[in-house]
């Protein structure tokens, strides 16, 4: 989700909340690379019953979505990853609270995901509103980066695909750029189609009532990635319209990039 360092709210304790909602994190979620879905298995009986699929939820924020979609799918183990310790704290505490047994939140970068799971063992990953990291020197940090889909291709099962779901029109342009690049196929690009749109948190709910738009790209790994990609730009601010301010929603993350270049182009006008 949206920020690099979430704030703590007042009376906020964080290493109290993670140690109250251990129960539902893993750290040292590399061990159960290769059985996720045997060792996370739940009873029935006296029989562990493996779970059918694994879904990533990389970036999960505070954990509205996976809150949301698990109850939905109790055959599906939900692995909820965020580097944030706060967004940890609190999808942790929101797993608990709502009894949820099918999820299980990880602690970790974007960049470990190859080193959690096995080749072959998601059947799914969602990148809901992802931080879009506007500067160049920033661009490796995007979870729709090229090496990051390449990490992504090699967990997916065969069919697997990759959601992203963004307000940010640049980071829309620059991912579907990288999709193709990484050797995807994209099965959907534009406005949220009837499946991605089936779940919507409160989050989302909220953006859209600011006028926020919703761009999303569905893509399964389908052909060999390009060995080079140099002609892509890594920065957000060249998939920027050219009248900044005929903008009327600017995306979040990037209002200091736009307001900074709209000063900039204002104080070049005034020279001429």
């Amino acid at each position: 989700m949206h920020g690099m360092h979430a704030r703590l709210p007042k009376n906020f304790v964080l290493e109290e909340r993670l140690e109250r909602f251990a129960d539902a994190i893993e750290l040292q979620p590399a061990s159960y690379a290769g059985r996720w879905r045997q060792a996370c298995a739940l009873l029935d009986g006296d029989h562990a019953v493996p779970y059918r699929h694994v879904h990533v939820d990389l970036g999960c924020g505070k954990g509205a979505f996976v809150v949301q979609a698990a109850p939905e799918d109790p055959t599906t183990l939900f692995v909820a990853i965020d580097a944030e310790p706060i967004c940890v704290a609190y999808t942790a505490q929101h797993v608990m609270e709502a009894g949820l047994r099918n999820v299980v939140v990880v602690p970790a970068l974007g960049s470990a995901i190859a080193r959690i799971f096995s080749p072959g063992e998601v059947s799914s990953i969602t990148l809901n509103f992802p931080t879009p990291f506007p500067r160049k020197k920033d661009a490796e940090r995007r979870l729709t980066s090229f090496a990051r889909l390449l990490d992504y291709r090699s967990v997916l099962e065969p069919g697997g695909t990759v959601l992203l779901k963004t307000d940010s029109y640049p980071l829309w342009r620059f991912s579907e750029l990288q999709f193709e690049q990484a050797g995807y196929r994209i099965r959907h690009n534009g406005e949220p189609d009837e499946a991605a749109s089936s779940l919507t948190t409160e989050y989302e709910r909220r953006l859209t009532a600011q006028g926020a738009p919703v761009f999303s790209i569905c893509a399964t790994p389908d052909g060999q990635p390009r060995t080079s990609h140099d002609e892509l730009s890594p920065s957000l601010v060249d998939y920027l319209p050219s009248d900044l301010d005929a903008m009327g929603y600017v995306p979040h993350g990037m209002q200091g990039t736009v307001t900074n270049l709209r000063n900039r182009h204002k104080r070049a006008r005034r020279r001429q």
